[in-house]
């Protein structure tokens, strides 16, 4: 069978799983979806490799299940700037965006300048949260170049109040910065019981909990 995008959007669609589309729709999916589970689509994506423009075709056909198909079969090689920033800001499914993030955009030579352009300004909702996802992935790797008291201050001031999207990215860059710099956990720590976020938030079991106190501890305690 050919590998058009209508071939791919009934395969997908014969691949419907209802728990996941369950699962997707308390996500906040929209109603463009079918729920494939993400083996089915990891396994299509084996089977299609690389392959950018079919992949920018199943993009914009706004299904979800395309969108994350159309992520394993990008060449991040041939986004710039501005096809990135197209991406993130267009993308309102949050799983989605960090699909894109961990499988594109966070080893893209751009990466940086993205990061800079969406914590300078803002332009929107998915760019905020791309740009904390970035920030928090720098501070774990302890990059140079970050002004880390500069990160918290804003942090302790915007973190009870941003939308819940930007929250979880930026209680993660908390979280990070209070795991891997000792001189900041203690006033990492003041922050995120100040503000609660996540503080009751339901955690599987041996999973650990996004409430930034309880995080930074267990994983320092992992650490040694």
């Amino acid at each position: 069978m050919e590998n058009t995008v209508s071939n791919i959007l009934q395969e997908l669609e014969l691949l419907g799983n209802e728990t996941t589309l369950k699962h997707q729709r308390k996500q906040g999916a929209h109603k463009n979806i079918f729920g494939v589970k993400m083996g089915d689509i990891r396994a299509i994506a084996k089977k299609l490799k690389t392959n950018h423009e079919l992949a920018l075709k199943l993009w914009i056909t706004g299904n979800i299940d395309a969108q994350y198909l159309s992520i394993l079969l990008f060449n991040p090689k041939k986004f710039n700037l501005e096809d990135l920033n197209s991406l993130i800001v267009s993308e309102t499914f949050m799983p989605v965006l960090d699909w894109l993030y961990n499988y594109v955009i966070k080893d893209h030579a751009v990466a940086e300048k993205l990061r800079l352009r969406y914590m300078e300004s803002h332009w929107g909702i998915s760019a905020s949260r791309i740009g904390w996802s970035l920030t928090a992935g720098r501070i774990s790797r302890n990059l140079d170049g970050l002004n880390l008291t500069e990160i918290l201050d804003r942090i302790e001031r915007e973190l009870g109040n941003v939308e819940p999207e930007i929250q979880w990215t930026m209680n993660a860059a908390l979280a990070q910065l209070g795991i891997h710099f000792p001189e900041y956990r203690k006033r990492c720590i003041v922050i995120a019981e100040f503000w609660g976020v996540y503080r009751d938030y339901p955690v599987s079991k041996g999973c650990t909990s996004p409430y930034a106190p309880i995080w930074i501890q267990e994983m320092v305690s992992r650490k040694g």
